[in-house]
């Protein structure tokens, strides 16, 4: 599953934004520092809000989630714990909730109050363009990554092919090599038969040779 990063970056953004500022701004003024001190004090709460809306465990049903969060919201619920607390519990009921077809997008949007909270959702693959449009400057966001799922699949299956090829050629190459071995013993062992052949002939040749002589001189 890939995490979209959104809320992450938003909250070094805010940190960084902050510790710059007050480094422009330590002129002591206490109306800097208490300003400062709250932005550092919100991108700490947000930080550790999408650290729990990450381990609710998402239903398999669910194939992309996005939850957009107004600023309004963010400050109800860090000023009022009770509400960040029925905040995540209706996230957690939501993000948990068993959806049928399969392949559902949805989308949670997180309002100044209670009655503000909605939830949005699509089923199937072909009807996931108006979550992927409402869900681009989202707070939290996951999505299946099918796409890069078949890709690894795909990379998986090329090397495992070019794995088997690689052995073919080489089973290929030892046959070919035992094939030439073969190949010249045999050749070896006719050139062998051949000499001795020739030898065998020259040795007759040689002996009917001795023995026409012995013969004539046997006769004069």
């Amino acid at each position: 599953m890939a995490i979209s990063g959104v809320g992450q970056s938003y909250y070094q953004n805010n940190v960084a934004t902050t510790k710059s500022t007050k480094s422009v701004n330590s002129t002591g003024e206490t109306g800097n520092t208490k300003e400062l001190s709250e932005a550092e004090e919100m991108a700490i709460f947000k930080k550790e809000f999408y650290a729990e809306i990450d381990k609710i465990p998402r239903n398999r049903t669910i194939t992309n989630v996005a939850i957009n969060i107004s600023e309004e919201a963010f400050k109800n619920m860090k000023d009022d714990p009770e509400y960040r607390e029925k905040i995540l519990s209706a996230l957690k009921r939501d993000l948990t909730s068993s959806f049928a077809p399969l392949e559902a997008s949805m989308v949670l949007t997180v309002g100044a109050t209670a009655k503000d909270y909605r939830g949005d959702s699509w089923s199937g693959v072909n009807n996931q363009s108006e979550f992927f449009a409402r869900s681009q400057n989202s707070f939290y966001k996951k999505t299946s990554n099918k796409k890069d799922r078949q890709k690894e699949l795909l990379e998986e299956y090329l090397e495992k092919r070019a794995q088997v090829k690689k052995q073919q050629q080489e089973m290929l190459n030892e046959k070919i090599a035992k094939q030439e071995q073969e190949r010249s013993r045999l050749l070896r062992s006719c050139n062998n038969e051949r000499l001795l052949s020739k030898a065998s002939n020259a040795y007759e040749a040689n002996a009917m040779t001795e023995a026409v002589t012995d013969s004539a001189f046997s006769l004069g």
